[in-house]
């Protein structure tokens, strides 16, 4: 009898420990980190061999590193777009058909549509809880200021802590402007114009020629000086407009201070996973490090070897090691899983007033943000998760940051759409050495809505053959980006159309320096042919949507703006430090 108890109770024990780790593989904790601008040459598990970054290096020891992890676009919102829903941006409406290819304001009316479904949808339906904390950049109201038809809630997150749009260089003092040039070149003309009407029609006047009623030109002159008074009002507010911080619905502190800024967002992914030790949780924490305008705290502060852009690197990198310090402390480590990546490439052409780099390193790669150079898709994908993905693994295979959202949402045993197209494939056979082939064979590159190239990698072959049917015009014209604008753009005299596309294998020329030939490349017509094909069977699983990025839904409008307190108050607040917004603004 007491054999029989033993056997039997060694049958519960394997029952339950199966059970444990059953549940654990298929509802792990998943925490993903997002950089901003964080090229891939700038980590040390890349080749990076200055800049300290020992923490995210430590995902690379402990777990898989992809060697070809591709962005699903080179700009900040649609790559994000791509990430949350698993499906390239021109499926949901976030790709721009105009030259702008992200949102700039808070105010603006587009925004990821309520009808797509985001992994943090389809995780909190399973019981997770979920939070997003730090930049958001895919809208925020529709109608009215308080629809917030756009916001992390409306899209699965419980919780939200950072800024609805994203760090600009004009959120912080004394960094300079990102629209201070362009709109200085959109308003010479408008103004030369109307300076010579104006003079035209005083010279007419005076000869007697023309008489024009001083009432008709008082009225051409308040057409003219209200919408530039508006303007004038908007850049001259912009940081209080556009640069600060929310707390779920709330505005906490308006405008934002760089002040101990990573410090609080890491304390609040540190809170949030401390809440929900008992229970499966999802944390997105996006990085503001290292889109400029840079900053970093006085302990980080002159700390490195590349300057400001150094010091961030060094303090996003302290603040994953607390992340992942924190799931140790409360022996979460092997339950969750973690990835670590950037939105896109370095943006090489920052450079600061005084002459600073201010963009990341691509490593060997060519371009950077805003191109579909390698050096502008290709991010770090670091993935661990202790005893179920390998450790100390390269994949070199081409993979996507849409993969994230079949992997997580498998993962927390809910189900894939099946009412929509799903690009991303699941990672996890890949990471657990199970299979040794992407999913993906074609892999479509697009600058804003603009298919720019294609990447294909044949099941039989170790090539990686991408081609591009137009490219961006660098200037100066030797150099590694679009200098003279900031960053690249997509159409008209941006662009180098080429027929046929230019063709390179990455698989021998990863630094794509020379365009493959009919001469010394046999198979060059026939592997052009195959791509053609997949980029019909591509543009026909398209449907039209509304343009989330057209100039209507992009445009500031006054009646959207979030304030904490009013317009005649400049939108003053600072929750954080405490006190009522009306009590800071008189102090």
């Amino acid at each position: 009898r007491k054999k029989m108890e033993l056997l039997l109770l060694l049958i519960i024990c394997q029952c339950t420990i199966n059970s444990v780790k059953t549940h654990s593989v298929s509802k792990p904790n998943i925490v993903l980190l997002m950089a901003d601008d964080l090229g891939i040459g700038d980590l040390g598990c890349y080749g990076n061999r200055t800049l300290r970054t020992p923490n995210i290096d430590r995902l690379a020891e402990e777990g898989v590193t992809l060697t070809q992890h591709i962005a699903a676009s080179p700009l900040c919102t649609p790559s994000r777009a791509a990430f949350l829903t698993g499906r390239y941006p021109i499926r949901s409406g976030m790709a721009a058909f105009s030259r702008v290819g992200v949102f700039l304001f808070s105010a603006s009316s587009g925004g990821l549509p309520s009808e797509e479904k985001t992994f943090s949808k389809l995780m909190k339906e399973k019981g997770y809880a979920t939070a997003l904390i730090g930049k958001w950049h895919l809208g925020m109201n529709c109608e009215s200021s308080n629809d917030f038809c756009h916001h992390p809630h409306s899209h699965g997150f419980d919780y939200f802590y950072g800024l609805p749009v994203t760090n600009f260089r004009d959120c912080k003092p004394g960094q300079g402007s990102v629209f201070l040039k362009g709109v200085q070149k959109a308003l010479v003309i408008p103004i030369q114009i109307t300076g010579i009407a104006l003079v035209s029609l005083a010279i007419v006047q005076y000869l007697g020629l023309i008489k024009v009623p001083f009432q008709a030109l008082g009225y051409f002159l308040l057409i003219i000086t209200i919408p530039l008074g508006v303007l004038i009002f908007f850049f001259y507010h912009f940081r209080h407009l556009n640069c600060f911080l929310m707390r779920d619905h709330q505005i906490i502190q308006q405008p934002l201070s760089y002040e101990n800024l990573t410090q609080r967002l890491t304390k609040e992914a540190m809170q949030f996973i401390g809440r929900n030790i008992d229970a499966p949780f999802l944390l997105v924490l996006s990085y503001l490090h290292v889109h400029t305008a840079l900053y970093a705290s006085e302990n980080f502060k002159g700390k490195s070897q590349h300057g400001l852009y150094g010091d961030a690197v060094e303090e996003m990198d302290w603040s994953v090691g607390q992340v992942l310090d924190v799931l140790e402390k409360h022996n979460l480590s092997d339950k969750t899983l973690v990835y670590f990546t950037s939105d896109q490439g370095a943006h090489v052409e920052e450079i600061s007033s005084a002459g600073e780099v201010h963009g990341g390193y691509n490593g060997i790669y060519k371009g950077g943000k805003s191109t579909n150079w390698e050096g502008g898709i290709r991010v770090p994908g670091l993935l661990r998760w202790p005893g179920v993905v390998q450790a100390g693994v390269y994949i070199d295979e081409p993979t996507s940051n849409m993969d994230i959202f079949p992997t997580v949402v498998k993962l927390a045993d809910a189900q894939l759409p099946s009412d929509r197209i799903i690009d991303g494939h699941d990672l996890l056979p890949l990471l657990q050495g199970k299979v040794t082939r992407s999913k993906h064979e074609f892999l479509f590159h697009y600058c804003n809505a603009y298919l720019n190239a294609v990447r294909w990698h044949p099941g039989d072959s170790e090539s990686v053959w991408k081609v591009f049917f137009f490219t961006p015009n660098f200037s100066p014209v030797d150099s590694n980006g679009c200098y003279d604008s900031h960053v690249c753009f997509c159409h008209g005299g941006f662009i180098t159309r080429h027929d046929p596309p230019l063709l390179f294998d990455l698989s021998r020329d990863p630094e794509e320096k020379v365009p493959l030939t009919p001469e010394t490349e046999s198979r060059f017509y026939e592997i052009l042919r195959v791509i053609h094909q997949a980029v019909d069977n591509h543009t026909r699983s398209l449907h039209a949507v509304p343009n989330q990025l057209s100039w209507d839904n992009l445009l500031w409008k006054p009646w959207l703006q979030l304030c904490c307190s009013s317009l005649f108050q400049s939108c003053y607040c600072d929750y954080e430090s405490g006190g009522s917004p009306l009590e800071v603004h008189l102090g």
